[in-house]
């Protein structure tokens, strides 16, 4: 498990490209047999992936967790962006499709992971925060997550919204995740930008064509920075920054929040005018 640690923006807006790729990029989320993982100090969110392809995969517990299991002290929240799998929460059964959630809670202690076909084997996205109370383990479908659609074909973002683990949705200690996916022809993603000073958010990209790219904006909104992402990467998003992008095609994202604050519309939305 890697370890990322915080910054603050007066330090950011020194930084190179290259340095921003390494304190906020994710490159590798999905190894074939193999989790990946990477412990951000950032409201202590995990960001996480594993693609089974051979053999059915074991949750591991970590040194830095300090844990005699990864949930012990943790909760969990899973979406499916490739084939079809199957998440085994302490013996329970539960299929994943294409944008399926699965949100497992605190104490759960065997947790693994399947693909149903090896040829097309699923990827979980795998989020974690800390947790002081425990919530059920449940699923939730890309179709039973009350889908919304949003934007415009003239402002070039519209889009669809999937709230899965929410306060009116799977039910959480302090993670909030949904994804969102973006409609042919248009390529930019939460706009206009905002902040949230009281929680994180980490976004997972995928869906992207290999020869496509999509450029996320971030940094305080008026010290904006820009980082180049492919497919299946994923970014971190500290609490003073913006989060929004723009794709060369039109592409989806897993967005993930922890922090203070557990109500999905607190957001403090910046005008267009004064990005800078």
């Amino acid at each position: 498990m890697q370890t990322r640690y915080t910054t603050n923006p007066t330090d950011f807006k020194n930084y190179d490209t290259d340095r921003i790729r390494r304190d906020f990029l994710i490159e590798n989320l999905f190894q074939p047999d193999a989790f990946e993982f990477v412990y951000s100090h950032y409201d202590r969110m995990i960001v996480g992936g594993i693609m089974p392809v051979g053999r059915p995969q074991t949750l591991p517990t970590y040194d830095e967790l300090k844990a005699d299991f990864f949930l012990e002290r943790r909760e969990l929240g899973i979406i499916n962006v490739a084939g079809d799998g199957t998440v085994t929460v302490d013996g329970q059964e539960f299929k994943l499709a294409k944008k399926d959630c699965l949100y497992v809670g605190l104490g759960s202690r065997n947790v693994v992971f399947t693909s149903d076909q090896a040829d097309q084997p699923a990827k979980f996205a795998l989020i974690s925060t800390p947790a002081h109370r425990a919530c059920p383990t449940a699923r939730l479908t890309s179709a039973e997550a009350s889908p919304v659609d949003l934007g415009a074909q003239e402002t070039a973002n519209q889009r669809t919204i999937y709230k899965y683990i929410h306060a009116d949705g799977l039910q959480s200690s302090q993670l909030v995740m949904g994804l969102t996916t973006l409609k042919p022809g248009s390529i930019w993603n939460t706009m206009p930008p905002h902040v949230h000073d009281r929680r994180m958010e980490a976004y997972i990209y995928f869906d992207i064509p290999e020869n496509q790219r999509v450029f996320h904006l971030m940094g305080h909104p008026q010290e904006t920075r820009h980082l180049v992402v492919a497919s299946d990467q994923a970014i971190l998003s500290p609490p003073w920054s913006i989060h929004s992008g723009a794709g060369t095609t039109n592409y989806s994202f897993i967005w993930a929040m922890a922090g203070e604050n557990y109500t999905f519309t607190d957001m403090d939305f910046v005008q267009l005018t004064a990005i800078r």
